[in-house]
């Protein structure tokens, strides 16, 4: 556990963040080496499957991870006012509830499937292929709900190193049945996404036996395990908020994703492969955002509001500092990034598009990195609203100029129409920011 209410801002938060960041990093090197491996051993075709289904399985997995961001912004508070009933009561309401809504969810999700993907105008060659891929990835919702509630828990409490070794463990596993099952013995995308989903439930088993034997103190007892109604109203309240939030941009990328489409299977391989990298940069961002979140809402539980300016600026300098060293690296190994997930017929051209979309946003990284920052500071705040406006903000203009730009200019365009996004984003939080800081400033000094 650790305890934000005491000691250098800048620590904690560093404590915090950097499993995060190394955690995300791990789930993200599977997806890359996922692709990677679908893309030289399986074809083109198979990259570009996975790519269409990706934006469908982002939405249902952020929409989770907003309830769950919600309901952790409440056991932060809990613990940081001392009152572990109540955590392990927000802990139990958040699982069961999370349980119902998730089987729910793959079911239609399966279901759904063929529509899903004509709305997305999926290209007939993959239609199949992405079907059965989308399908079995469903499967895995449920375990993506159950870790991702553990994890909120465990993170609440200030502990984010454990979630990181559950997601090293997995991510590895991931690699070596992909590499085993499709590099070697040639079986195909299907085996990509069953692979997924067994690992998804590796690391949610891995979870709940820690919390069972490390942490009873957090583990709810037997007349604990229902739903507090109380409970699950503050959690949506906070949690719908934040899952819809969370939602805005998948459900952003899959009307981008539509006119990717447009544009042909070339274009689509290289945006799939360019996403990825996309994710390298900007997940450890919002990681740093989870860090200030954390901090801030563990701070009002325990009413030291002293602290969260001081750890608010100290997560801002974070977000800077990585924003130098990952547009650095993206802008000098664009090309030889995109190389990694093509080969043979296309690869060439596919690898040309992805270097060019790579070279603007290596500089176009640093505004996602300030986004991320206000996120973190409102939703540790409790102003979810704010969150989920910037975010509609954001998303609503990324998707129209994207509309605008994509069939004028290309791949190109939709990188433009990220920094557009992003800065009309910030035009909306910050000075909210500076209003909210100076009148408390004027309350302090009457």
């Amino acid at each position: 556990m650790n305890d934000m209410t005491r000691g250098s801002a800048y620590r904690h938060l560093w404590r915090y963040a950097l499993p995060l960041v190394l955690g995300n990093w791990f789930q993200l090197a599977y997806n890359a080496a996922d692709s990677v491996i679908v893309g030289r051993f399986i074809g083109r075709d198979a990259l570009a499957a996975e790519g269409a289904a990706a934006p469908v399985m982002n939405l249902m997995i952020l929409a989770i991870s907003g309830v769950t961001i919600g309901a952790g912004v409440l056991m932060s508070e809990f613990f940081g006012a001392r009152d572990r009933e109540q955590l392990r009561r927000e802990l139990a309401t958040t699982l069961l509830a999370g349980a119902w809504f998730s089987l729910g969810v793959a079911v239609l999700g399966i279901l759904l499937t063929p529509q899903i993907l004509r709305w997305q105008a999926v290209p007939e060659d993959i239609f199949s292929a992405t079907v059965m891929y989308l399908r079995i990835t469903f499967v895995g919702v449920p375990f993506t709900c159950f870790y991702n509630a553990l994890a909120a828990g465990l993170k609440s409490v200030g502990d984010a190193r454990t979630p990181l070794r559950f997601l090293i463990f997995s991510s590895v596993l991931n690699v070596v049945l992909d590499l085993v099952l499709i590099g070697a013995l040639g079986l195909g995308i299907a085996c990509s996404a069953a692979t997924t989903v067994f690992a998804q439930g590796i690391s949610a088993l891995l979870a709940a036996v820690y919390l069972v034997r490390r942490l009873p103190d957090l583990c709810p007892s037997r007349g604990e395990w229902q739903i507090d109604r109380a409970l699950l109203g503050r959690t949506m309240r906070y949690g719908s908020v934040t899952a819809l939030q969370q939602a805005c941009q998948p459900i952003g990328k899959v009307l981008i994703q539509g006119q990717v489409n447009l544009l042909g299977v070339d274009v689509m391989a290289a945006f799939n492969a360019v996403t990825r990298v996309d994710d390298f940069a900007c997940i450890p961002e919002q990681s740093v955002a989870q860090g200030i979140t954390t901090f801030l809402a563990q701070n009002r539980g325990a009413k030291r509001y002293d602290r969260i300016r001081a750890g608010f600026r100290a997560g801002l300098l974070m977000e800077f500092g990585y924003w130098i060293l990952i547009g650095t690296v993206t802008a000098v190994f664009r090309t030889s990034l995109v190389a990694l997930f093509v080969s043979g017929e296309g690869a060439q051209r596919v690898t040309a598009l992805g270097s060019q979309y790579l070279g603007a946003m290596a500089v176009f990284y640093i505004l996602p990195a300030f986004t991320n920052g206000f996120q973190g500071y409102y939703r540790g705040m409790g102003r979810m609203g704010v969150t989920l406006a910037g975010t509609l903000i954001q998303t609503t203009l990324r998707v129209v100029f994207t509309i605008l730009l994509a069939p004028r200019v290309g791949i190109y365009g939709i990188a433009f129409a990220c920094a557009g996004g992003w800065i009309v984003m910030l035009l909306f939080e910050v000075p909210l920011y500076l209003l909210r800081m100076r009148g408390r400033e004027e309350q302090i000094s009457t």
